[in-house]
């Protein structure tokens, strides 16, 4: 018996499992709805489904470097409690899904589901572990940086204690290292400051802020109640001291280094460029924090989040 997209879509519409589920059902069922569902029931589908309702607001950030340092990815994934958060099944999870993005590239979240491993597709496993587990997971996001022709090394830091924060960070040198693994240190110890520093860091440098958060800034120390009686050619020199600082505060290159107040971030790299013999700029940075809003944005992350089923 043959079914129809629109067959597809009303067991959907009333088991609540995932479209691939669905379709899978069916086809197993040959096309008949009323055992297709039972056979979503029988695995545990629909259970899951009605799972994936609850909120994910726990879980971890994961994350892996290719072999050659080339490339790597950092991904949040969600699910209700910190303890299923340290089950080893969801643990094996994440690094399926870290192993697939590096292995098969997807451009996004729903290119990601569709990708296979070992036959079945990441949306088929993710539901899988929902009716194993009993709570709901959701890949919320993912990250994939690459250095293809350039020079260089892609790093990372987990924060160990429940695996909440994490970064990923691409450094590129010219002239190119003959052993590039001796940027690891450095790239480690820079995403382990981008985890770790207050305010945290949103831009490389100044050139990366946008022209209206630098004007949204400049209104509100202007309109602040020290300046009212001052001249405001006085007024402005004093906001565009405060401005700089500001600003500098949400620049990486030129916030102080956590382990060493003395020293900027920007000072530490060339003084490592210098020891390598080599010039090393640091591209692309991204910091991942479990749970924290999406709403807000960066030149350096553009984050997506998807529920499953």
């Amino acid at each position: 018996m043959t079914f129809t997209a629109k067959d597809v879509a009303e067991l959907r519409q009333k088991t609540g499992a995932g479209m691939m589920e669905c379709k899978n059902a069916l086809k197993e069922a040959n096309g008949n709805s009323e055992r297709a569902a039972e056979i979503l029931r029988q695995k545990g589908l629909i259970a899951a489904a009605k799972k994936s309702e609850k909120s994910a607001l726990e879980g971890i950030v994961a994350s892996k470097i290719s072999i050659d340092k080339k490339g790597g990815v950092i991904v949040e994934l969600n699910t209700q409690t910190d303890f299923v958060a340290k089950n080893d099944l969801f643990l094996d999870l994440a690094k399926i899904i870290l192993e697939s993005i590096l292995s098969s590239k997807p451009k996004n979240i729903d290119e990601l589901l569709k990708i296979k491993s070992n036959g079945t597709p990441i949306s088929e496993l993710i539901s899988s572990k929902i009716a194993t587990i009993g709570e709901n997971i959701q890949l919320r996001r993912f990250k994939l940086f690459e250095l293809k022709n350039d020079s260089g090394i892609v790093g990372t830091y987990i924060h160990p204690v429940g695996n909440k924060i994490g970064v990923l960070v691409k450094l590129v040198t010219n002239p190119s290292l003959s052993n590039p693994s001796e940027l690891e240190e450095i790239a480690k110890n820079i995403a382990m400051h981008i985890a770790a520093s207050q305010p945290q860091a949103e831009f490389i440098d100044k050139t990366q802020i946008p022209k209206e958060i630098i004007e949204d800034e400049k209104r509100i120390e202007m309109g602040k109640e020290d300046l009212a009686k001052k001249p405001k050619e006085i007024a402005e020199k004093i906001v565009q001291g405060r401005l700089d600082k500001i600003l500098s505060q949400r620049c990486l290159l030129d916030q102080p280094y956590i382990k060493d107040q003395s020293l900027t971030i920007e000072k530490l790299v060339k003084d490592k460029g210098k020891q390598l013999n080599t010039d090393i700029r640091i591209i692309q940075f991204v910091r991942y924090n479990v749970g924290e809003s999406l709403e807000k944005n960066s030149n350096n992350d553009q984050k997506m989040t998807a529920g499953i089923i």
